[in-house]
């Protein structure tokens, strides 16, 4: 559902259950392997991650893919890290578990000697490959002098082993957002989750040791080199590299300071992507609209369906998605998904917004059902026919701080409805998860 994190799912690879999930339905698959360290859920909640997830799904079926030994796939011992032949046996695990034949290939960071070697040896699988900040090696040699030495790269074994969990090495990754405390803040939390301690440092020595060179010479799909000019983790150099030495490649510097995929140039590699993989630009400067959107769910779902039966709760379930899709009719809304019992609208104006979701608790109550409700009100875009952005996933956590029966709003439908004869009690002012910021709330009286 626009605005929800997609569900996590897991393919098994051997003994080793891999996280993965699909976001859009575009015409064709894409594979986006992240670099270093990942985390499915969690990237989901951070504004920039989700906007570049997406954006990319606006035009792709993206599959996203925690490789095993972080996130939110299987641990595995920090003496017993997989190879890249092992990994990409992962990648081909998911495709085989979501339907896919054939895929492009996003790779960043660490995630691009994977995809090469993945786009080399299975050409019939590989519709295209996309390098963005990554590499064939890190390290320095005589015959690589872009590579960093062995000194800088245990400087910064130092510091993930000083600092980890607590934003080590945010300002060299993310130079554009090392001033925002917030920002280091979720690089900290990101880091926690995804990997301990440990097995960062011997990811990192990993990808240190890995050399895909010998391998550029084979890749024979399509490919687009993306890297940016200041990036001070991986240098710009190694970008040139792998679109001097893979054949036909193309090269793209993008001008921005971060190594960080989602970071200063996010919005122009996106664009770089989509008119690559589909022939037409896929523009940062979406259609956006002003919009009020209304997220509502059942309380306690889960349970009733469990107490009804199948049958008995697919019917209850179709009736309420009946009356609630008869109350969009009558008040003015656009259905904008629905997943299960969850119902995303979206409406011009906020009154009507807010009378819809009430009308839709009352006319819940009478079938036995008990909702809730979050309605908020901002600049969307407008992606894939869909509208995405902060201001779908705000209405979404507003949703998930009401009670049963209870409708809540944000400040800001709150101040726009002035006048309207909506009456509301003040709830206090919240944090609402992966939404920047304090919220004050209100629920409607």
């Amino acid at each position: 559902m626009a605005g929800e994190t997609p569900a996590v799912q897991y393919a098994r690879c051997g003994d080793v259950h891999v996280a993965y999930q699909v976001a859009g339905a575009g015409p064709l698959d894409l594979v986006f392997i992240q670099g270093w360290i990942s985390h499915l859920e969690l990237g989901w909640e951070h504004p920039l991650l989700r906007r570049f997830f997406e954006r990319l799904s606006a035009f792709a079926r993206l599959i996203l893919i925690d490789k095993r030994g972080t996130g939110m796939s299987d641990p595995v011992p920090v003496h017993e890290l997989p190879s890249l032949e092992q990994r990409i046996d992962d990648i081909r695990a998911v495709m085989d578990a979501v339907g896919s034949e054939r895929a492009a290939l996003l790779g960043v960071s660490e995630g691009g000697p994977m995809n090469i070697l993945l786009a080399a040896s299975q050409p019939a699988r590989t519709h295209a490959l996309i390098l963005f900040n990554s590499f064939a090696r890190i390290a320095w040699a005589p015959d690589y002098p872009i590579g960093v030495p062995s000194e800088d790269f245990a400087h910064v074994l130092a510091r993930i082993e000083n600092g980890w969990g607590r934003g080590a090495l945010w300002s060299g990754l993310a130079p554009s957002l090392a001033g925002d405390p917030r920002e280091r803040q979720a690089w900290a939390r990101y880091q926690r989750m995804a990997a301990s301690p440990a097995a960062a440092a011997a990811l990192l020595r990993m990808s240190y040791e890995t050399d895909a060179r010998p391998l550029l010479g084979a890749v024979s799909v399509p490919t687009l080199v993306l890297h940016s000019r200041g990036d001070r983790f991986i240098s710009a150099d190694n970008g040139r590299y792998l679109a001097e030495h893979i054949p036909g490649a193309r090269f793209v510097e993008l001008p921005g300071p971060d190594h960080f995929f989602a970071g200063a140039d996010a919005d122009a590699a996106v664009d770089e992507i989509g008119e690559f993989l589909t022939g037409q630009r896929q523009s940062s400067e979406a259609q956006r609209v002003l919009a009020t959107v209304v997220m509502t769910d059942i309380v306690g779902s889960t349970e009733q369906a469990a107490a009804l039966g199948d049958r008995r709760w697919r019917d209850l379930l179709e009736g309420y998605l009946t009356m609630a899709r008869r109350q969009l009719g009558r008040f003015g809304g656009r259905e904008l998904d629905t997943a299960g019992d969850g119902l995303l609208a979206a409406f011009d104006g906020p009154a009507r917004a807010v009378r819809c979701a009430t009308a839709i608790r009352d006319g819940a109550r009478t079938l036995g059902v008990r909702t809730r409700a979050g309605v908020h009100a901002g600049e969307c875009e407008v992606l894939g026919g869909k509208l995405a952005g902060i201001a779908v996933h705000t209405g979404a956590r507003v949703a998930a701080e009401a009670a049963a029966d209870e409708v809540l709003v944000s400040g800001t439908v709150k101040d726009l409805v002035a006048g309207s004869g909506l009456a509301f009690v003040d709830r206090g002012v919240r944090t609402l998860k992966g939404v920047p910021g304090e919220w004050r709330i209100f629920a409607v009286a």
